[in-house]
């Protein structure tokens, strides 16, 4: 894959700045949406624009002519008993898994153009709570089966320009899930859960991302890739 411009929302943390150190050496130009820059290094190919997709309504950073590729990173780890969440708990997940990744999409979608003639891409984050039905994921789960829903109508309704993909990533080691993995103890506990016997890494789902807005994956969309060691579909 060579060239390209992609908008990366949740760009400077986790899973998105692994996208972008991945993109990097062949991009033509890489804009990063995200609250703080963080980890992000300066110049080059990367533009950083402040963006919170938690605040409703929030405004949007200006973007590029044209956009090969837009991928939407920002999500939520909300674990608690449907007994002790509240409608507000809901309502937050909702805003941003669903609600602003369709802000997103609907500023990114006129500027989506593919290049080489092939269609644009975009690639979004569900989980792998949706289809597995794990205790204490009810919000989460909620909000995630609804970016699922979104993807296959998207998908449905922007081809043969614009191909819409999306990732269920099983627990993946990232700062949004560090409390669930700080202690040596918790780590080799969930490790040995899932068949390939190791926690996902933020390179895993990368190159994932990587691989669905690469002209490599041109005739896939409308797909939920699972990406979790195994957990989704195996027992052993």
């Amino acid at each position: 894959m060579s060239g390209g411009t992609y908008v990366i929302a949740g760009g400077s943390s986790g899973i998105g700045l692994e996208l972008v150190r991945q993109l990097t050496p062949t991009a033509t130009r890489i804009d990063v949406w995200s609250r703080e820059a963080r980890n992000l290094g300066p110049g080059g190919v990367v533009r950083y624009a402040a963006c919170d997709f938690s605040a409703v309504d929030g405004p949007l950073p200006e973007l590029p002519d044209e956009i090969s590729g837009a991928v939407y990173c920002p999500g939520t780890i909300t674990l608690r008993s449907f007994r002790s969440l509240q409608p507000a708990d809901f309502r937050q997940d909702f805003e941003l898994n669903l609600i602003g990744a369709v802000r997103f999409l609907q500023a990114c979608q006129s500027r989506l153009q593919g290049i080489d003639g092939q269609p644009a891409s975009v690639v979004l984050f569900s989980t792998i709570a949706v289809s597995q039905g794990l205790p204490m994921h009810a919000s989460v789960a909620a909000s995630k089966g609804a970016v699922e829903g979104l993807v296959r109508s998207l998908a449905a309704e922007w081809a043969p320009k614009i191909r819409v993909n999306a990732i269920a990533p099983a627990l993946t080691d990232t700062p949004l899930a560090g409390r669930l993995l700080s202690s040596p103890e918790k780590r080799e506990a969930m490790a040995v859960r899932y068949p390939l016997k190791r926690i996902g890494g933020a390179a895993d789902m990368a190159a994932m991302a990587r691989f669905l807005l690469s002209a490599e994956s041109s005739w896939m969309t409308g797909q939920v890739l699972g990406v979790d060691g195994g957990m989704s579909t195996l027992r052993v």
